[in-house]
């Protein structure tokens, strides 16, 4: 049988050959996105030379993958850039970058260049996912994205177990490593092994099984409450769950809670005894004084990383906030009344492609949701939303693809794949 101008087996080889070129460049992509959070630690800590190279090498590396995801995507593709910018989340993210970079010109701004390599790093971000689906296709780009982005985060998570513990017993470094950041990356790759596994792409249960041990070792409260409320929508809407599964999951949970029970009870301690301006109930002063310098200027905000080096000192530790600690107002702080409908657009837009799947990983994807919305609560980014751009793009391609593929309709030759 001949299928595209070559035999069925030839094809499927080379269909093959594809999927492996696919998988490298995005895997070490979906690691960078993991890992790269923790290049400050290693240039400040290890190698004495303080965190801007650690920051510089991660922008670089950035950039570096972004030219090699253009010269993949050179030649003949099935699936267009135009095309993808038409997927609605995807053109809100795109107006989110571009209001984001058109900030600089009015905000007030520590260090206005620094900002705008930030900013273009978020445009390498989102703008390598493009390339890569351009490439290798929606499916094979998100499926190796979220499992380098997996691998990365269970190297940082070892890496986080060998560190010295914090002085409030969590683990991380607190400056350039920090509990929150362990925390968040551990649950955001979770909820990948979750979705990848609805998609029958593994079980990945080991992996989640290390990364639920250091998500509740990291004691990031908030981001623990989010991720708790993410598995607890899972629980009850998802009816495909055994009940067996459900008992096991909770039990788990109960077992990690009474092995790490001394240390909870020590970090309580030191929690009630600590920096109130870090503590949960002290970020109240950072969102009065955010709401009160966003209300300055309501329209259009203070600019794209506007926060870092204005807002006074919190505290009795002088503790300089880096972001708002609420998503809502970090967003109303650096982008006014333009910046909440930009938030509304870009998560309602990924809320409306969400509800109309009927396919079984609707409920993992709501789960990301979930967690950021939860989340969003008392934590945010200083250049980011909580669901990172770059990972919007990338699940919004994935819906808009279709199910994924049976294995012998994943075997036919694409365009792509016939014009190589």
């Amino acid at each position: 049988m001949k299928q595209g101008g070559m035999t069925l087996p030839i094809a499927m080889t080379r269909s093959s050959a594809v999927c492996a070129d696919a998988c490298g460049l995005a895997i070490c992509t979906g690691a960078l996105f993991a890992c790269r959070a923790a290049f400050a630690l290693v240039s400040a800590r290890w190698l004495n030379l303080g965190p801007e190279p650690g920051v510089t090498g991660g922008l670089v590396l950035s950039a570096v993958l972004a030219i090699a995801a253009m010269l993949a995507a050179m030649g003949n593709s099935s699936t267009p850039i135009a095309r993808m910018v038409r997927v609605r989340p995807v053109l809100w993210v795109l107006f989110y970058l571009t209001f984001a970079g058109c900030s600089l010109l009015w905000g007030a701004l520590a260090s206005p260049a620094s900002s705008a390599i930030y900013w273009v790093g978020l445009i390498c971000d989102a703008g390598t996912v493009l390339l890569l689906v351009r490439a290798y296709g929606a499916e094979r780009t998100a499926h190796s994205l979220m499992r380098g982005f997996i691998g990365g985060t269970c190297v940082l998570a070892a890496v986080a177990w060998m560190m010295p513990v914090a002085s409030d017993l969590r683990l991380g470094d607190l400056e350039y490593f920090n509990t929150n950041q362990i925390g968040n990356l551990c649950a955001l790759a979770m909820l990948m092994c979750a979705l990848l596994a609805s998609r029958s792409d593994g079980r990945w249960r080991i992996a989640m099984l290390f990364l639920g041990i250091t998500l509740f070792r990291s004691l990031s409260k908030s981001t623990l409450i989010a991720y708790i409320a993410a598995q607890a929508y899972v629980l009850l809407r998802d009816k495909s769950m055994s009940l067996r599964r459900k008992q096991l999951l909770v039990a788990t949970a109960v077992v990690m809670t009474v092995v790490f029970w001394g240390v909870l009870e020590a970090y309580v301690g030191s929690y009630a005894s600590g920096n109130q301006a870090e503590s949960l109930t002290g970020r109240t002063a950072i969102w009065a004084w955010t709401l009160d310098a966003g209300l300055s200027k309501p329209w259009f905000g203070n600019g794209f990383d506007a926060m870092w080096k204005v807002a006074p000192p919190f505290g009795g530790d002088l503790f300089e906030a880096r972001h708002a600690e609420n998503e809502l107002l970090q967003q109303f702080f650096a982008y006014g009344v333009c910046g909440i409908a930009l938030l509304i657009g870009v998560y309602g837009s990924l809320y409306r492609k969400i509800r109309r799947l009927r396919s079984p990983e609707r409920i993992s994807l709501m789960a990301f949701l979930v967690y950021v919305t939860v989340r969003g609560l008392t934590e945010a980014e200083p250049f980011d939303l909580l669901l990172p751009l770059w990972l919007i793009t990338t699940l919004a391609l994935l819906m808009h693809a279709g199910p994924k593929l049976d294995p012998q309709s994943a075997s036919l030759p694409t365009p792509a794949v016939q014009a190589c």
